[in-house]
C-alpha cells in the first residue's frame, strides 16, 4: 500500500511552511490540490516540480478513485489545501474517511502546521482550555438553529467567515448578543493582518462604517 500524507500549507505568508512539508511535497509522486493554481505558486516558490491533480468539495467522486487507484499502486499521495490543514472546513476529511474505509491498511500520515483556527487562538488573549469550533456556519438551511444555538453557548466561541458574510454575520449576532464580546482577526499572516476586539454591537458598526474592510478571509472568536 501507499501512503497518504495531509499536509498543512501556509495560510497567508509562504514561509509559514515546515521543512518537512517541502520534503515530502517534492517526495510524493501525485499531490492533490483543491485549487491546482494556487498550489503551484506555491511550487514555483520553492522548486517543487511533483505532478499536481485536483481534489476539492465539487470533484465527484472520480478524484476520489485517483486517489484509491494510486494508494492501490504504492504510491505516495499528498493532500493540500488553498490554506492551511486539508480536513478542517475542508473536503479531506471525507477523502480520509473514504481511504480507512476501503484500504483500512493504508498508512495516513499528518504533517502538521498551520492553521488559520490555532493562530486566531494564540493571539486571541483569551482562555483556550475549551472552546467550541463551528467553522462556517450553513449559509440558508440550519443556519437560523445555528445561531440560536451559538447565543445560548456558555463556552468560547470560533468561527470562519467569507468577506461576503462578514456583515450578516454580525447583524444576526448582534440581533442576539449585542453585549457579547468578540474579536474579528482578517487575513492572518498577509500584509494587512489586523485583529479588532470589541462587543459584538460595537464590532457590527464598525464593519457598517467600513472601520473593518469586509475583505479578506476571516476568524472571528466570541468569548463566553
Amino acid at each position: 500500500m501507499g501512503i497518504l500524507y495531509i499536509i498543512a500549507t501556509p495560510i497567508g505568508n509562504r514561509e509559514d511552511i515546515t521543512l518537512r512539508a517541502l520534503r515530502i511535497l517534492k517526495e510524493a509522486d501525485v499531490v492533490f490540490a483543491e485549487d491546482t493554481r494556487v498550489t503551484k505558486k506555491l511550487f514555483s516558490l520553492y522548486g517543487i516540480a511533483t505532478l499536481l491533480r485536483s481534489y476539492h468539495q465539487r470533484s465527484g467522486k472520480a478524484a476520489g478513485d485517483a486517489v484509491i487507484r494510486a494508494l492501490s499502486e504504492g504510491k505516495k499521495i499528498a493532500l493540500v489545501t488553498d490554506a492551511g490543514t486539508p480536513g478542517i472546513s475542508d473536503p479531506g476529511n471525507e477523502l480520509v474517511a473514504r481511504v480507512r474505509a476501503e484500504l483500512p491498511e493504508t498508512k495516513i500520515e499528518p504533517v502538521p502546521g498551520p492553521s488559520a483556527l490555532t493562530a486566531a487562538l494564540s493571539v486571541a488573549g483569551v482562555p483556550t482550555n475549551s472552546f467550541l469550533f463551528l467553522g462556517f456556519l450553513p449559509h440558508k438551511k440550519g443556519r437560523k438553529t445555528a445561531l440560536d444555538a451559538l447565543a445560548l453557548s456558555e463556552r468560547m466561541i470560533v468561527l470562519f467567515e467569507s468577506p461576503h458574510r462578514i456583515q450578516k454575520l454580525f447583524l444576526e449576532l448582534n440581533a442576539r448578543v449585542p453585549e457579547r464580546r468578540a474579536v474579528i482577526f482578517r487575513e492572518l499572516t498577509k500584509m494587512f493582518e489586523s485583529a479588532i476586539s470589541g462587543t459584538v454591537a460595537e464590532l457590527k458598526q464598525k464593519l457598517i462604517e467600513g472601520d473593518i474592510p469586509s475583505r479578506g478571509e476571516f476568524v472571528v472568536v466570541l468569548t463566553p
